[in-house]
C-alpha cells in the first residue's frame, strides 16, 4: 500500500503562486509514476500534470507554462509549483500514484491506483 498526503493548498489572489507537496510512504516511491489532478465543484476530476519515474512530464494545456511538476525520490515527495494562478484554477487538488511497475505518466484518473485526500486551492479575482 502507498499512502499519499498533500499539503500547501490555500487562498491566493489571482496572479499569485502556491506550491503543493505530496508526501508518499508505505512502498517504493521511485518506480511509481505520479500525477496531480483537480476537481472543481460540478466538474469531473481532470489531470493537471504527471511525471514518470524517469521524470518525463505531461501537462494539461490550461496549465502549461504556469505549473511545474517535480519529484524528489530521496524525500519521497512530488511537488506542483503553481504560478500566475487564475480563478479557474480553483479546485481540490489530488496527488495520485500509479501502482505496480507502471512507470509511465498517464492522463486518465482511472490509471492511478492510490490517491491522497486532496487539498483545497482557492484563487480569488
Amino acid at each position: 500500500q502507498l499512502q499519499l498526503v498533500e499539503s500547501g493548498g490555500g487562498l491566493v489572489q489571482a496572479g499569485g503562486s502556491l506550491r503543493l507537496s505530496c508526501a508518499a510512504s508505505g512502498r517504493t516511491f521511485s518506480s511509481a509514476a505520479m500525477g496531480w489532478f483537480r476537481q472543481a465543484p460540478g466538474k469531473q476530476r481532470e489531470l493537471v500534470a504527471a511525471i514518470s519515474s524517469g521524470r518525463s512530464t505531461i501537462y494539461a494545456d490550461s496549465v502549461k507554462d504556469r505549473f511545474t511538476i517535480s519529484r524528489d525520490n530521496a524525500k519521497n515527495t512530488v511537488s506542483l509549483q503553481m504560478t500566475s494562478l487564475k480563478p479557474e484554477d480553483t479546485a481540490v487538488y489530488y496527488c495520485a500514484s500509479r501502482g505496480g511497475l507502471k512507470v509511465t505518466a498517464a492522463t486518465m484518473a482511472n490509471e492511478y491506483d492510490y490517491w491522497g485526500q486532496g487539498t483545497q486551492v482557492t484563487v480569488s479575482s
